[in-house]
């Protein structure tokens, strides 16, 4: 008689499945809560101890790891010798496998969980069975998810058995499985003990939403939401109208989202090709969103909004007057939401805006045979702590058109120049390959509004150049880094227009 070892956590359809086997002359094992459960619901099985003649011990952390459960699982049905020794030893092969483990990432999740309940919830014997099962998927068919089985039960009752191609598609996927559950507990503990830079680092994703294509249509791409998920992040936000998000929008509204938890007074971002176009803040939500719109209101076509107050009617009048293509916030009023959701395609997502300043995650970013891994560039500045280097001080007003300038140009591709004044960017300098490029797009960009502007730069000045062409322009008061061998050069042309100037000590180059 062939045997199945059922043995899971998550009884999503266990009883249903368990009695499918039972129809098809196939003994089950179970043990603990499984059999209980399934006991309960009249399926007959047989409990571990009388397989191995062991008792379960030690809370149930040995109950499985025996010679008589691994024997029959690993032995080879092909090779006589292993047969043999089978027969010597009374193990019974065992030809189904049905496994879950232990909530490990579940009870990490919770908020106040213990080291201790953490490490009681690393499974040892669910992983072993699951490896020796899927290792021998010739002969075993071995099952971790619920979704799976109808597919077994469907093969056993058209053709008595499982294919070999199912039995190693279950197999990739024990591997898949076992695998994602070693990389959670791998990290956890790595935190726990504080290492920076393991010897090895090992992450897992959930597939989100496979995609149509990536950055182009003959590019295959998919979405995948870390394991242990972010709530302020475009994997957790929910969309409740418009297209499927696609490669380039997913990336986009990321940077959306970055740019705008710099904020808290009401605040619109307008966001294309993963740089600002407009930055604006404002007493309610409408001006914010007018600001960024008038900042510049051409290169917002077709650009992503994001907004950190509910979307009013207003405010969604005069979005609903261009073609955008994702429009995120924490909430849609009724009738914003009746107004926006009448474009067919415009997708408006909705995302906790509560989780702002949750604790930022190491990023990574993909290079051609490797990765890099960074912190984020979330680091708490104080203005108040600025360093000015001029004769000139800057004014009150200045400085706070300074500190809004300082959080825009942060997130401006290197080498990033912003002209801005204290609720609005007016010009935006991105990704040229020399400062003083980015200097004349941000003013050409400003045009006659410059009178009332400062300029951020996310890097110092190599040259001099950029402060004067600044200055020539209208250019009151800039805020920089410092740190460049010819700051003095700088400081001296900013001296000679009586402009001010501000050193924060900090980089914000974004490549």
């Amino acid at each position: 008689m062939r045997r199945a070892l059922i043995s899971v956590s998550d009884k999503t359809g266990i009883v249903a499945f368990a009695q499918g086997l039972i129809e098809q002359g196939i003994e089950i094992i179970s043990t603990g809560g499984t059999k209980k459960t399934l006991d309960e619901a009249g399926v007959p099985t047989i409990s571990i101890d009388e397989v191995t003649g062991f008792p379960e011990m030690m809370d149930g952390r040995v109950k499985t790891l025996h010679p008589k459960i691994h024997g029959g699982l690993l032995g080879r049905r092909d090779v006589p010798a292993h047969m043999a020794a089978m027969s010597e030893h009374d193990i019974s092969p065992i030809d189904f496998v049905c496994v879950n483990l232990y909530p490990f990432k579940e009870t990490i999740l919770k908020p106040d969980v213990t080291e201790a309940q953490a490490i009681e919830n690393i499974d040892i014997g669910g992983p072993s069975m699951l490896r020796s099962a899927a290792k021998n998927f010739a002969s075993v068919t071995v099952v971790v998810d619920p979704k799976d089985y109808e597919v077994v039960l469907a093969e056993l009752k058209n053709d008595g058995e499982t294919s070999s191609e199912t039995r190693k598609k279950l197999a990739a996927k024990v591997f898949r499985h076992t695998a994602a559950y070693d990389a959670l507990i791998a990290s956890y503990l790595t935190e726990l003990v504080e290492e920076k830079t393991p010897e090895t680092v090992t992450f897992t994703y959930d597939l989100k939403q496979t995609l149509r294509y990536g950055e182009n249509s003959h590019q295959e791409a998919a979405f995948y939401q870390d394991a242990l998920p972010q709530a302020f992040s475009i994997a957790s936000a929910t969309q409740l109208h418009g297209k499927e998000l696609s490669f380039n929008n997913i990336k986009d509204a990321d940077a959306a989202i970055r740019i705008i938890r710099e904020f808290t007074d009401p605040t619109a971002v307008a966001l294309k090709h993963m740089n600002p176009c407009g930055i604006g803040t404002g007493k309610t939500i409408f001006d914010a969103y007018s600001s960024a719109y008038d900042a510049d209101p051409v290169s917002i076509f077709g650009g992503i909004i994001v907004l950190n107050r509910t979307v009013d009617l207003a405010t969604a009048e005069l979005m609903h007057k261009l073609f955008l293509e994702i429009i995120i916030a924490p909430a849609f009023s009724e009738e914003a939401f009746a107004l926006l959701s009448s474009k067919k395609n415009l997708r408006l997502l909705t995302l906790d805006f509560t989780a702002q300043n949750e604790q930022a995650k190491p990023e990574t970013v993909s290079v051609v045979g490797g990765l890099l891994i960074q912190d984020q560039d979330v680091i708490e500045e104080v203005p108040a702590e600025w360093k000015v280097v001029t004769k000139r001080q800057p004014t009150e007003d200045e400085l706070a058109a300074l500190a809004f300038a300082w959080k825009a140009v942060k997130h401006v591709k290197s080498n990033a120049i912003v002209v801005a004044n204290s609720h609005q960017t007016l010009g935006i300098g991105a990704g040229q390959m020399n400062r003083v490029g980015s200097v004349k797009l941000a003013v050409e960009q400003a045009g006659e509004k410059i009178s009332e502007a400062v300029l951020a730069s996310d890097a110092y000045f190599p040259m001099s150049d950029s402060v004067e062409y600044a200055a020539k322009n209208g250019i009151k008061a800039i805020v920089q880094p410092g740190g460049s061998i010819k700051d003095q050069e700088s400081i001296d042309m900013a001296d000679k227009y009586q402009i001010a100037m501000v050193f924060t000590d900090v980089r914000h180059f974004r490549h």
